[in-house]
């Protein structure tokens, strides 16, 4: 038997070099660019900035103003309810009383006697309400987004009363341009005197409603407290009697309601133009004096401003700690 000489030729390494993957070549990792010192660097937008001064501040009234005429002319309920309170004083509250009391009017219609005190009420009522109204906007957050803009408290608070005026009166020339059913002349005179001074109390009384907005925490406070305040001075005011022989703490309580001030020279605007016996003139629209002293018309409209501005500082200072 024959051996067979042992196989001394090489491993064939071909196959184990097919069978192993082959290695697969990563891909080049961007490296980052190196800013160099002549790229030029990225453009920036430009910031603008709102012009400040006078006439950035007026141009914040007249925002303010605006957007109150807006929220009064698209609330149809508000403009209803405004003008329903005045016709019920004057038309069924005087009509009904007409009779009552007319052997003390001296034989003047007391919807004659009523008018401007009614005119007075009514602007009254639609002023503190539109000064109140900062109390929602607290309540909403739009205050709030007011405030941080740069303008100043002062000119907000001033588009709020001049909104407030602007709307007040206008609501008032609706019983305004009706002066002949209550039996009052239309005589272009008086009827622009009692525009004057239905605007210049509508701007005191709204700087009123912003005090009072001010100092009210939240909506729920809003109705109690106009309540309590309002409805005295409606009545303190002479707006539905006459002032003449009245005990002295009424009379005293009386020359310090600032809506006295607006009554009485409306009241003789109005007489000033009627038909009437002094003893009538001194019955039912006696002069507004001052410990005997009687108060001309200008003197008592230059009080009814001053008041207005007073309230109106401390409406802003106010709102100055407050917000």
């Amino acid at each position: 038997m024959t051996s067979t000489p042992p196989d001394t030729t090489p491993p064939d390494t071909t196959l184990a070099a097919s069978a192993t993957p082959a290695p697969v070549p990563s891909a080049p990792v961007p490296s980052a660019p190196v800013p160099s010192s002549s790229d030029s660097p990225l453009p920036v937008a430009p910031v603008r900035r709102a012009p400040s001064g006078l006439a950035s501040e007026l141009r914040a009234i007249k925002i303010v103003c605006h957007r109150e005429l807006l929220r009064w002319v698209t609330d149809r309920r508000r403009l209803i309810a405004g003008l329903v309170q005045p016709f019920l004083w004057l038309f069924v509250l005087g009509t009904g009383l007409s009779q009552v009391v007319e052997t003390g009017t001296q034989g003047l219609d007391f919807r004659t006697f009523l008018f401007p005190g009614v005119l007075a009420t009514s602007v009254m009522f639609t002023a503190v309400f539109s000064g109140v109204s900062v109390v929602w906007d607290r309540e909403f957050g739009f205050l709030r987004e007011m405030l941080v803009a740069p303008i100043s408290r002062t000119s907000i608070l001033a588009g709020k009363c001049l909104g407030g005026g602007i709307v007040a009166t206008t609501q008032a020339l609706v019983l305004v341009a009706m002066a002949g059913l209550a039996g009052v002349p239309y005589s272009p005179v008086m009827l622009v005197e009692l525009v004057a001074i239905l605007f210049l109390a509508s701007m005191a009384i709204t700087a009123f409603g912003l005090l009072l907005g001010a100092r009210v925490s939240n909506i729920q406070s809003v109705m109690p407290v106009i309540q309590t305040v309002v409805t005295p001075m409606m009545f303190l005011s002479g707006a539905l009697y006459p002032t003449a022989g009245l005990p002295t703490w009424l009379a005293v309580a009386t020359k310090l309601n600032p809506l006295t001030y607006a009554v009485h020279p409306m009241r003789q605007v109005v007489f000033g133009r009627l038909d009437l016996s002094p003893e009538a003139i001194r019955a039912l629209d006696p002069r507004l004096t001052w410990m005997g002293w009687p108060v001309p018309i200008g003197l008592q409209l230059v009080v009814l401003a001053a008041l207005g501005l007073l309230v109106f500082a401390i409406a802003v200072r106010r709102f100055s700690r407050t917000e």
